[in-house]
């Protein structure tokens, strides 16, 4: 109920004035063209100048132009195509984040926030952006402030500023009082004068955010950073080292020799791929899920969801579709079904209804009883109130809030039948009269003395069909479920029961929220034995999500309403209903477009598929830089010539990197996510690069001990072959379980180098290979015993890491 207990209040702004039509067409042209508008300089992502840059202009990439010219220089052209395949890797690149980015632009203004201004007279939803200084604007129950200003009318204004000051209680704004942007409207409606708007307003920032789509801090872009600091030390340190070698080295014959073997070495220690195919597979993840009316407002949110451990969830739009019907009203002893009905009628038909006003309405579509005064409905308070001139005080509201201390049986006959109904499932209010008045009002007010129960009423929910099965992937998924519902607690148990919420059997196992300790670590351990929780007010939520993340657990949090918008804000991932308040859609990562739940699972999948296909992947990339330092160091310590020109070297990360690692980063994969991502990852590539760098050099020794003519050139083509060997068997491992497609690719594979080898036109001429069949044999020799040490290692790996809880059962570590 939006009516107050005296008239709604006015003030007239200081100057510039805005009558109360609003401003006129013309007002609105002159300030557009000065450019008072409430837009920022924010775009939905990086511009495409911002991307091109961000994939072109890289530190790698630098050093690898910089070896690019040099090789150049050397005149041994095919030497530089390394150069070329950077240059194709990172066109690639911009080529699908400007796809992602226009699919994800077109999302973001299908869902961006309006606003509802007065111009002309009329009231109009205009996009936030459209809003000019000085426009009247009208605010309801779950508007977020789109523009500073000044409030001009209020019938029950109430805002949550916590999202600029952290402070959770809502605030009560009267005429005269300043409203920021950012803040949200909580309870009541009113108007407000916009002061200062676009860059000038307090909070622009927020709603630009909301449509921002950046790839912040997540466990893979963390650890790939770290990867690449720790690889640029290294190469500070060896590639002195390095060049002094090969400038040593006998087996050089001139500066080209030398230069070439030490650009072919620093190139093999350069992950040029790995930071690409990260944003690749983020950005393709989030079209993926854009298909399935996913809107994903930050990237690493797709990962993020993959590591979630706990999702608590609302009853209200998540296990139920959230339009509440009306059911019946059962009369009280010595309630009169007249007054009954005027009551219920008047408590519908307010200017601002929300979702109990609107099911009233169907069946109460008009009052002829007047009303004198009012408190509207907070989901703190729980209950709402209006004074009328005929029959004093009407109270509407849960029935635990309207009557929490029953004194006689009719009070307690009362309470009885509306826990009997609440147990059913069935959401239950309690209509209550008295015969004075209001003690204060909105914020402030009490309930009046004298409150008598007149009768239940009685509103329904549909459970979705597709919650039993949503709750039953995340149960065998390991995911916990923690429902927290403003709702009867009762009624949450009886609903999560019937959608198979793990250890709820019926009404009674739900817990009131009311009787949880506030202290975080004692609540935690609450959470850690019970699943549903009643009657939690929005800052008890947030206090849920802070104490499980307290236990370490990685939390995500659905909701719809604005009483979600700050636990959707405080938790791991956010998950907002496409359906809810614009409070929530803009501070949560994920919107479910379409408001169904039962989304989440291909949300989930998606993100599991991301996290392992990346981790696969850059055990890939990482064998290489380890291979090619320990061949490096074996170099420095030999003062030999390096095993491999650049346009091996190119060959070798073509064939078992950078093509393997695309598809293999955009294949399925259902690996649930272990934690440890950089961990394992080095546990897996610093050995089996050992090897694969042992194995090489094996090669290139021996068949230069048993073939006079090899020389430098035929140690070489040994160990190249040797490489691609033992990669290979790396990328065999990496895939398993395999596929069809993935043995496809690998054979793939296996069939461009067999082309290549019998080709003399590529081997020679193009990849500076020479096999004989000496050569070849001793490839195959030394590289099947490369190949199978490197499944013993990766075996034992993966036996060291189960031990240790590290592993899931799919092979790889």
């Amino acid at each position: 109920m939006s009516t107050t207990d005296e008239p709604l209040r006015t003030a007239a702004p200081a100057a510039p004035p805005t009558p109360e039509t609003g401003l006129d067409a013309a007002q609105v042209a002159d300030r557009v063209a000065a450019g008072r508008v409430n837009r920022a300089d924010v775009d939905t992502g990086r511009s495409v100048g911002q991307i091109l840059r961000a994939n072109v202009v890289t530190p790698f990439n630098g050093l690898l132009a910089t070896l690019f010219v040099i090789i150049l220089c050397t005149g041994r052209i095919q030497n530089a195509l390394f150069g070329f395949v950077i240059v194709a890797n990172t066109a690639i690149g911009v080529f699908q984040e400007v796809r992602a980015k226009r699919t994800l632009d077109r999302l973001a203004v299908l869902n961006a926030p309006r606003a509802r201004v007065v111009r002309d007279g009329a009231v109009a939803e205009i996009a936030v952006e459209d809003v000019v200084a000085d426009e009247l604007l009208e605010l309801r129950t779950g508007d977020q402030v789109c523009a500073d200003g000044v409030v001009t009318v209020s019938a029950g204004l109430e805002v949550d500023e916590s999202l600029l000051t952290g402070e959770s209680d809502p605030i009560d704004k009267s005429p005269g009082d300043e409203v920021r942007s950012g803040s949200i409207v909580v309870a009541g409606t009113g108007r407000f004068l916009a002061t200062a708007v676009g860059a000038e307003a307090y909070a622009t920032a927020l709603a630009a955010e909301a449509k921002r789509f950046t790839l912040t801090h997540s466990e893979l872009v963390h650890g790939t950073n770290r990867l690449l600091r720790w690889i640029s030390l290294l190469m500070l340190v060896v590639g002195p080292l390095l060049l002094w070698s090969q400038f040593h080295s006998d087996d050089n014959h001139g500066w080209r020799d030398a230069v070439t073997g030490a650009v072919a070495a620093l190139v093999g220690m350069v992950p040029e791929g790995l930071v690409l195919l990260t944003s690749l597979a983020f950005m393709i993840g989030a079209v993926t899920l854009s298909r399935r009316d996913t809107l994903v407002q930050e990237l690493p949110a797709v990962e993020g969801l993959a590591r979630v451990d706990v999702v608590c969830l609302d009853k209200t739009g998540t296990l139920t579709h959230g339009d509440v019907v009306f059911d019946e009203v059962q009369l009280l002893v010595g309630a009169d079904a007249d007054d009954v009905d005027e009551a219920l009628a008047l408590a519908a038909n307010v200017p601002d209804p929300n979702a109990t006003a609107l099911a009233l309405q169907e069946r109460f579509p008009a009052a002829t009883w007047t009303a004198t005064g009012g408190v509207p409905f907070s989901s703190a308070r729980k209950w709402s109130a209006l004074g009328t001139a005929e029959r004093g005080t009407w109270v509407l509201g849960a029935p635990e809030m309207v009557l929490p201390d029953p004194v006689d049986d009719h009070e307690r006959t009362a309470r009885d039948r509306a826990d009997r109904i609440a147990a059913q499932g069935r959401r239950v209010l309690l209509l209550a009269a008295a015969p004075g008045r209001l003690v204060g009002h909105e914020k402030d007010a009490s309930l009046p003395a004298q409150l008598r129960p007149h009768a239940l009423v009685v509103l329904a929910e549909r459970v979705r069909d597709d919650a039993p099965d949503t709750m039953r992937y995340f149960l065998e998924q390991g995911v916990a479920l923690k429902v927290i519902s403003g709702d009867n607690p009762r009624t949450v148990g009886a609903v999560a029961a019937s959608v198979g919420v793990p250890g709820v059997s019926g009404a009674d196992d739900a817990v009131d929220a009311r009787t949880l300790p506030e202290d975080l670590d004692e609540l935690a351990e609450v959470l850690e034995t019970k699943s549903v929780f009643g009657r939690v007010t929005p800052h008890q939520k947030r206090a849920v999500v802070a104490a499980l993340q307290r236990k370490g657990h990685v939390v995500a949090m659905t909701g719809d309403g604005v009483n979600d918008a700050m636990a959707l804000k405080d938790a791991d991932i956010g998950v907002a209903m496409g359906n809810g308040s614009a409070a929530t859609r803009s501070v949560a990562q994920l919107v479910l477009l379409d408001g169904r739940f039962s989304h989440l699972p291909d949300v989930v999948a998606e993100g599991r598929r991301v996290i392992a296909n990346i981790e696969r992947a850059s055990s890939l990339f990482l064998v290489k830089n380890v291979y090619s330092l320990v061949l490096a160091l074996i170099t420095v310590v030999t003062v030999g010539a390096y095993l491999f020109e650049p346009i091996q070297l190119s060959l070798i990360s073509n064939l078992t990197i950078g093509v393997p690692a695309f598809f293999l980063a955009l294949g399925p994969n259902r690996r649930r996510y272990v934690p440890g991502f950089l961990r394992r990852v080095l546990r897996f590539s610093v050995p089996c690069g050992i090897v694969v760098g042992a194995a090489a050099y094996t090669g290139y020794a021996v068949i230069r001990a048993i073939d006079s003519s090899a020389g430098v050139a035929g140690g070489r083509t040994v160990a190249t072959l040797v490489t691609l060997m033992c990669a290979l068997w790396i990328l065999v491992v990496l895939a398993r379980p395999l596929a069809g497609w993935k043995v496809l690719l690998v054979g793939a594979m296996v069939a461009v180098i067999a082309v290549i080898v019998v080709v003399p036109a590529f081997a020679t001429d193009v990849f500076l290979l020479h096999p004989t069949p000496k050569r070849v044999l001793v490839a195959l020799v030394v590289g099947a015993a490369g190949a199978a040490l490197v499944e013993v290692t990766a075996r034992g790996v993966a036996f060291a890491t189960r031990h240790r809880g590290g592993m899931d059962g799919d092979g790889v570590a």
